[in-house]
Formats: structure tokens, C-alpha cells, sequence
């Protein structure tokens, strides 16, 4: 089982960090507490998987053992063509070709004529293999650094400094000039024999490189505190002892490949679209929520309204059976359907004494008149005025058309049905 550890430090909510340590690696996240920052020592990047979310905003700093640090000095040129230039001097000075690597670089400092840069490259397929484990779980990184960077950055951000602190069972050291990365060493041993033996050998590689080597700061790891009086002797300067950084400081240098990047991207989406979808799943299954307790709310309408239909049925069949009496009895109770009340509307509807009425028959049901016209225009006017009799607007009148006779005549048969 992976070694865990943590402790806890104040800080301000930020990205969250692997840093390597002399037996593994540190995980730094903000804490939940106002100011409170996690720093959790793991065995290993497996065990940093589980700790893990979906949308922190990781930074992978690598060790110094899987960079190239170089410094260069170039002419100061037009900013769009400096990055090409120096992506040339790296070409030129590593044993790799540029596709092989991820590069970046850092301006250490720059006049009218000149700058002097730091520039650090990884090789990709070591730093697929180093970070397999997020590799595979999908925490792709949002930056990929070097701690000696943010160390730098943090305690040295100006002038020259040397870093010594241990990394994967290793001392290393890193020289840094304004923060940026100028020079690193991994050391064979942690004895002060070996410090005796390499550190010299540091400090004339500073100087071939034109790194003035009377560092103003030398920064030594607590871990590594027995090493303090022989870094002393050797230096004649005395170190400066620094703890874990919480969090470390940040830098611009970022070493992710452009594969990650993209691959980055596809996650970042595909989980846009999760969250959409997840969210679109809750409206749909607010909707279907809603549509059932309305149905429920429909059907219990309905049963109530059904009860009241039940209950009120004996009076609505009362009111019914009432209504089919009288008109039943209409013709014989209500004036208006006495015959001779008809006869008289019907011949107060006569257009002229042209019209005869011949034939007058009516039943319960119907009623029909039979009659004679000199012409058809007078049996249409016949029933034109008929209708608007207010005494016959009880029935409904039709007229086929009027049958001609020889002698010019038109016969006619009108039919009426109550209202």
C-alpha cells in the first residue's frame, strides 16, 4: 500500500500540484478551510490517481533527472521570429530532433542587442512513461513544469541562486538566474564526500556557460540539513534552509505535448457534454414528473367529475323526460300549432291572391301545404315570407323546386318540422 501522509499549510484556493519528492511525490491542493492547503506525500503517481477530480486544474512538475536545461544567449530579434530561433539553438544543441521533444523557454534577461534565455526540453516518450498512471485514468494535465522552476520562482525570484534538495533517491541541484532555470546536476550520492567532489565541478560548468557562480542565494532542502556546514565549507556561504512550498509559485514554462493538448481538449468537451446531457436527463425527467402527476391530477378531476354526473343524473333525467312531455303536448297545449292558427300566418304570407294554397295537412311531427302559383317566383316568394312569419318560426320550412304545368303554373309542396 502507498505511504500517505499529509500535513497542512496556509495558502489561497489555486490549481492543484505533483511535485517530486526524495521517495515519491506531493500532492498539493487547496483545502476546503479558508486558507488551508493539503500537502499529501505519496509513494507513488498511482497512488495520486485516486485523489484525483475530474475538474481539478492539475500541474505535473517533473524532476531535474527528466529535463535538458540549456542557456543561450541570442541576438534580440522581432518576438514573432525569437521562439523559432530558439527552437533552432535547441535542435542544434541536444541529440535529438524536435519532434522527438516538447520545448519551452523563458526569457532570464534581455536589452536592445541581447537576451539571454533558459530553455528546457523533455523528451515525450519518457514523459509518457513517466506520467502513464494519469495518462491512463484521463488526468491530463493542465501544465507540465519543472519544480526547480517553482522552487526558484518561490524563494529566488531575483538574481542568481542555487538549488540542492533531493529528488527520486537523488541529490539534485539546479542553478537558476531571475527565476528560470539555467543549469541542473543530479549528484551521484547524498554523502559530503560527494558534495566535496561535484559542487566544484558545478560551479566551473556555471562558468563556462557565463553564469557568475557567486550565487546570492543557496537554497538547501530542511530534509537535507546535515549537508548544511559542508555546503558551507565548500561555497563559503551559508545555505538557506526551505520547506515544501504550499503552494509553489507559479511559472509560464509549460512543457505539455500537443497530443495531450488535444486530448485534453476532447476530455474537457466530453465532459461539457456529460454535464449537458446529465442536465438535460433531469429536465426530461422533470418533464415526464410533471406530465404523470398531471395525468394524476386529470384522472382524479375526472373521477370527481364523474361522481357529480352520477349524482345529478335523476334530476338531469327529470328535466329530460319533462322536456319530451311538453314537446309532446305541445300541439295540443300551445296555440301557436293550432291549424288554424298556421292557416292564418300562412295566409298572411301569401304574396298575392296569384298564390292558392290546395292541400293542408299537419300531424304531431310535420305539417306540409300543397298549393298553386301563376308563376315559380311567386311560390319562392310564398316561402321567403313564410319563414319570416313570427308566428311560424317554430318550424323549420323546405321547398323542392316548383313543378311547371303546361298552362305556365307552377305547383308547389312545402314542408315544415317543429323547431
Amino acid at each position: 500500500m502507498a505511504d500517505e501522509r499529509s500535513t497542512t499549510t496556509r495558502s489561497t484556493i489555486g490549481p492543484v500540484f505533483l511535485v517530486p519528492t526524495a521517495h515519491g511525490w506531493n500532492l498539493l491542493r487547496p483545502g476546503e478551510a479558508n486558507g488551508a492547503y493539503d500537502v499529501r506525500q505519496l509513494a507513488s503517481l498511482e497512488a495520486a490517481v485516486p485523489l484525483l477530480r475530474p475538474n481539478d486544474e492539475l500541474i505535473l512538475s517533473l524532476p531535474v533527472s527528466a529535463v535538458l536545461a540549456q542557456r543561450f544567449r541570442l541576438p534580440t530579434v522581432d518576438p514573432a521570429e525569437f521562439g523559432e530561433m530558439v527552437r533552432l539553438q535547441i535542435e542544434k544543441a541536444l541529440p535529438f530532433s524536435l519532434d522527438e521533444l516538447t520545448t519551452d523557454f523563458e526569457v532570464i534577461e534581455q536589452n536592445e542587442t541581447e537576451s539571454v534565455v533558459s530553455a528546457v526540453a523533455v523528451r515525450n516518450d519518457q514523459l509518457a512513461e513517466l506520467a502513464a498512471p494519469l495518462l491512463e485514468s484521463g488526468n491530463i494535465p493542465q501544465q507540465v513544469t519543472v519544480y526547480a522552476a517553482h522552487r526558484a520562482t518561490t524563494h529566488a525570484p531575483e538574481g542568481r541562486a542555487l538549488l540542492i534538495y533531493p529528488e527520486g533517491e537523488s541529490l539534485v541541484s539546479a542553478v537558476t538566474e531571475n527565476g528560470r532555470v539555467s543549469l541542473t546536476r543530479t549528484f551521484d550520492g547524498i554523502e559530503p564526500e560527494h558534495l566535496q567532489a561535484e559542487l566544484p565541478q558545478l560551479t566551473l560548468s556555471a562558468e563556462l556557460q557565463g553564469i557568475d557562480a557567486s550565487f546570492r542565494n543557496v537554497l538547501l532542502d530542511e530534509t537535507c540539513y546535515e549537508l548544511r556546514d559542508t555546503i558551507e565549507g565548500i561555497l563559503t556561504k551559508r545555505p538557506e534552509l526551505v520547506g515544501i512550498e504550499a503552494p509553489p509559485a507559479g511559472v509560464k514554462m509549460n512543457l505539455l505535448p500537443a497530443s495531450w493538448r488535444d486530448r485534453r481538449t476532447q476530455l474537457v468537451r466530453r465532459e461539457h457534454w456529460k454535464t449537458r446531457l446529465k442536465w438535460a436527463g433531469l429536465g426530461y425527467g422533470a418533464l415526464v414528473a410533471l406530465a404523470i402527476l398531471y395525468w394524476g391530477y386529470l384522472h382524479v378531476d375526472l373521477v370527481r367529475l364523474n361522481k357529480l354526473i352520477a349524482r345529478d343524473e335523476p334530476q338531469v333525467k327529470f328535466v329530460r323526460d319533462a322536456e319530451a312531455n311538453w314537446k309532446a303536448l305541445a300541439p295540443a297545449i300551445d296555440s301557436r300549432y293550432y291549424p288554424v292558427e298556421i292557416l292564418l300566418h300562412l295566409s298572411e304570407s301569401l304574396p298575392s291572391d296569384q298564390v292558392h294554397i290546395t292541400a293542408f295537412n299537419q300531424s304531431a311531427r310535420q305539417m306540409s301545404i300543397d298549393g298553386e302559383a301563376d308563376n315559380a317566383q311567386l311560390a319562392y316568394q310564398f316561402i321567403d315570407k313564410a319563414k319570416k312569419n313570427g308566428g311560424l318560426q317554430i318550424f323549420n320550412f323546405t321547398m323542392a323546386d316548383p313543378r311547371l304545368l303546361p298552362n305556365g303554373h307552377a305547383q308547389f309542396r312545402i314542408e315544415g318540422r317543429p323547431r
